[in-house]
């Protein structure tokens, strides 16, 4: 024991208590070296190397392990780690909290003096110990600090201590490193005699207090995709005005990063702007012409009426940065030799970083990651350095990781603490599962699921009773039985929140095991479910509504297809042919009563590649048909889900896990409205169900598909659906299904929030017992952020992956030309929908080098005049797609207008493949 302290403290209801605290220090932490006598087996986990890889320093030549002090650590180790780089030595060494290395602070010593000394004390103590250890080995540790007062102090006591710039220089056999150094302050490296550009950042206690006093208001910064001088600021609180502020042009941007936390000012209303409508991307290749900026700046600013301004305000510092290694490609610099160059990372919202590399030529074409370091006042672009390469652009494998990154999903394979969890292989359902738990192994149950799917999460069945009403029942994979509640499964399970599902692979939520063997309802296999069965009349009403834990046998397992072609055929007459067409019958009774309810039925195109067999590339691409069993399938999801949420509410009101979809601002519907109204049709938006009997009157006998693309535009206005827990929130509605209340339970395989949901019910049905966390209503809201935030980036990602496939679709096919179908109408473009293959793409009017057409842009209507030709939101046009390889970084289908025909504008329609502005060995590859 070092010391112990005694003290009495009043209490509350006037006794008198006496504290005592002692403070002890271990003399059982080993060295951490193998081999070493002094402290024998005393160490537990990591050990360091026993002979440290020579890294072929000219500093230090003999072997030596690393000891950084807490600011490398943090600046220079966490933002670059990975294994292999010179940040992953040894880093667990002998902690300054044991007998010899523990110092307390001294009176007037600073926390940060006292922390760098104990660290010194750690140093000095790992160099004479080594010494003991081994005369002849020489092995030593060397300190490494940023501090300059902390390396001098260290040399003055005798311990090895260099910068970190110093000791990667001197890595002889590795110069690559040097790139990798980050930037030591967010000011720093600025350019010389470099003119200021941006004001200066507020400091944080400013800030505060304006916040405090509502001078400054604080939110999230989020940039625009399409236009690099605009980004809003979404406001923390709860007060209804001003919850989005609009920022325009550089200087109020103020080197803010999409998703900083900023403070942002107002400015007086006389200088509020409106949104603009022009598509700007940062293509400047010369980082510091800042007049050519402003110019561009003025076009934002467009003659508009007094309702379509917003409030506007400028960013005066920085809350908090929310910066993370960014992908992306290196634009090489013009001036030969140089060092510096820009690189432009492959999501638009950030802004292009400036980096120092000697590796350029090498890195030229391949997909890069870096880190942010800092953005001085006086530069254009923030400073970085080089991280990792990732491979070849247009790779495959390297285009997937890249989208991966850039959205967040975790995609390692899973640790051997994870795995740790799962069963015993042969699996078989045992006494002890079948305690609390029904058996409807007789039952004849069947999955309807689309082609190829392993991850089967749903069954169904439907049987007549003997008093003439229906037994419907839904079974789901029972996943909670097998992920326990705080096991590191679980904690992993909640990490990633849900499946991912790209184009040609599947990110699991949990290990394969699971998700396509032992909770996969595959058909003629044991399996264990949880079940929701209805008592229901022919006319689908709800009679009785029970759950149960269950074990099923599915009867079948079929596509969508397959049980469409059982319910049509006449010459099929099985258990599970006519179960399904009752359930087909019933299923279409829900559907009408839904949507006599106010549910809405949108549209969005979904496409499905069909893939070459050898290679792997897409070589068909089309538009998802949907059947009638889409939907069977769909209702009594949606059914059980309604049904679980209404349970565990009845349960649990402070801590259901629910899903609300909220009505969108009447402002949202401001696009659709004024496209129907172009085409003389009212659309109603008042309510859920106005709006879904305007859509469902919205007509036209001369142009057909004209109710799908209004549906289209409906889905962009609304909001996205989030989860939410009962006791933190009063609405509980969900505007899309019109039901007052909802969950999702029909998916624990691939959703992370079904698992909760089923642990819920289980515990209201008596079947599980519950724990600390699931009756936690603040956890429960932490963690619905998360899921939310998760499936947010999964359906990007998705998006994602659905472009890349559809890029190597039209680099195979060439040059083709399509009917399309105008969605937005731009100042300078128009945004077209090519049915054929469900696919989006903006025709632009501007092009640099070439000669501007006569450009009248409308925003009451929507319409946009060029030359003398006029459009409007849903007039069709024929466009030529290609592949625009121009740039390698972001590779885009690129849409030019065909018809109508406009002298300067429009394009012949069998012009030659060598306008694609494809690089010229791409050229010879598409010849081939």
């Amino acid at each position: 024991m070092l010391k112990s302290k005694t003290f009495l403290k009043k209490t509350r209801a006037g006794g008198v208590m006496k504290i005592v605290r002692e403070h002890y220090l271990r003399d059982d932490i080993g060295c951490g070296a193998p081999g070493c006598a002094a402290c024998g087996g005393a160490h537990e986990g990591p050990v360091l190397e026993p002979q440290p890889l020579d890294p072929a320093s000219n500093l230090c030549p003999q072997p030596h392990y690393l000891l950084p002090d807490t600011n490398v650590l943090l600046h220079q180790i966490v933002k670059v780690w990975r294994p292999g780089t010179w940040a992953s030595v040894a880093s667990s060494l002998r902690p300054p909290g044991s007998l010899e290395t523990y110092v307390e602070q001294k009176q007037g010593e600073n926390s940060n003096d006292r922390n760098d000394r104990a660290i010194r004390v750690a140093a000095k103590w790992y160099n004479e110990h080594l010494k003991k250890m081994s005369a002849e080995n020489q092995l030593q540790v060397i300190f490494i600090t940023n501090d300059r007062k902390n390396k001098e102090k260290a040399i003055e006591e005798g311990i090895p201590a260099f910068t970190c710039e110093e000791y990667v220089k001197s890595l002889t056999a590795n110069p690559e490193l040097i790139d990798r150094l980050a930037c030591l302050s967010e000011e720093g490296n600025e350019i010389e005699s470099g003119k200021i550009i941006f004001s200066e950042h507020l400091p944080l206690s400013k800030l505060q207090q304006g916040i405090k006093s509502g001078t400054y208001l604080q939110g999230t910064f989020r940039a625009s995709r399409e236009n690099y001088l605009e980004a809003a600021v979404w406001v923390h609180g709860d007060a209804e005005e001003n919850k989005e502020i609009l920022l325009q042009g550089l200087k109020n941007l103020n080197r803010a990063v999409h998703e900083d936390i900023v403070a942002v000012e107002l400015l007086p209303r006389n200088q509020w702007v409106a949104p603009s409508s022009v598509v700007l991307h940062d293509e400047g290749q010369n980082e510091e012409d800042v007049e050519k900026e402003e110019a561009r700046e003025h076009i934002l600013k467009t003659a508009v009426n007094e309702k379509m301004l917003k409030p506007t305000g400028r960013v005066v510092g920085i809350i908090k940065r929310n910066w993370r290694p960014y992908c992306g490609m290196l634009s090489k610099s013009d001036i030969k030799e140089s060092r510096r160059h820009l690189f432009t990372p492959a999501d638009k919202r950030i802004p292009r970083i400036r980096i120092e590399t000697r590796q350029a030529s090498i890195l030229e074409g391949q997909r890069i990651i870096v880190a942010i370091d800092g953005w001085p006042r006086n530069s254009r672009y923030p400073n970085g350095h080089f991280v990792k390469n990732l491979g070849e652009v247009g790779d495959k494998e390297t285009e997937t990781e890249v989208l991966l990154l850039e959205h967040d999903v975790p995609h390692q394979p899973f640790s051997q603490a994870v795995l740790s969890f799962l069963p015993k292989m042969p699996w078989g359902i045992t006494e002890k599962d079948m305690k609390n738990r029904e058996d409807l192994r007789h039952l004849c149950v069947c999955s309807v699921d689309p082609p190829g799917c392993t991850d089967i999460d749903d069954a169904l069945h439907c049987r007549e009773l003997e008093n003439g009403n229906l037994e419907v029942g839904v079974h789901i994979a029972d996943v909670s039985h097998f992920i326990r509640p705080g096991n590191a499964l679980d904690q992993e399970s909640a990490r990633r929140g849900t499946t991912v599902y790209l184009c040609e692979k599947r990110i699991d939520m949990v290990p394969e095991l699971l998700s396509s063997n032992l909770c996969s309802l595959r058909c003629n296999v044991d399996r264990l479910a949880f079940s929701c069965i209805w008592e229901m009349n022919h006319n689908a009403e709800i009679l009785k509504t029970r759950f149960t834990k269950s074990a099923i046998n599915s009867k079948a397992s079929l596509t969508y297809a397959e049980a469409q072609m059982r319910i049509d055929s006449a010459t099929m007459n099985d258990d599970i042919t006519l179960s399904l067409r009752e359930l087909n019958k019933l299923a279409k009774i829900l559907k009408k009563r839904r949507i006599e309810n106010g549910a809405l039925t949108l549209s969005s195109p979904e496409v499905r590649f069909h893939m070459d067999s050898e290679t792997h590339d897409p070589i068909d691409l089309q538009t998802k048909e949907l059947r009638e069993t889409n939907s069977m399938v769909e209702e009594f999801m949606l059914l059980a889900n309604i049904s679980v949420a209404k349970k565990i509410h009845e349960e649990f009101s402070e801590h259901a896990l629910l899903r609300k979809h909220p009505a969108p601002p009447p402002s949202n519907y401001d696009i659709l409205v004024k496209a129907a109204k172009s085409k003389n049709l009212e659309i109603k938006t008042d309510t859920a169900k106005s709006l879904a009997d305007s859509l469902d009157r919205a007509n036209s006998p001369i142009f057909p598909y004209l109710n799908t693309l209004l549906r289209i535009l409906a889905t962009r206005c609304m909001m996205q659906a989030v989860y939410f827990c009962s006791g933190m929130d009063n609405d509980f509605h969900h505007y899309g299904l019109a039901s007052p209340i909802y969950t999702h339970f029909t998916s624990p395989i691939r959703r992370y929030a079904d698992i909760i949901v089923h642990r819920l019910l289980a515990v209201a049905i008596g079947a599980d017992c519950t724990y600390p966390e699931l009756t936690d209503k603040h956890k429960l809201a932490d963690l619905c952020k998360n899921l939310n935030f998760r499936h947010k980036m999964a359906q990007y990602a998705q998006r994602a992956s659905v472009a890349f496939h559809t890029q190597l679709f039209f680099k195979s096919k060439g040059i083709v030309s399509e009917e399309a179908y105008i969605l937005f109408v731009r100042k300078n473009a128009i945004v077209v929908l090519i049915p054929k293959y469900g696919l989006e793409g903006t025709v632009f009017f501007e092009e640099k080098d070439k000669p501007n057409p006569r450009l009248i842009y409308d925003d009451e209507i929507p319409s946009l005049k060029i030359e003398d030709t006029m459009f409007h939101i849903f007039d069709k046009v024929k466009v030529k797609i290609m592949l625009d390889a121009s740039n390698l970084q972001h590779q885009k289908i690129r849409m030019s207008l065909v018809e109508p025909q406009i002298p300067g504008v429009s394009i012949p329609a069998d012009r030659s493949n060598m306008d694609i502005h494809e690089p010229e060995k791409k050229k010879k590859k598409l010849e081939k």
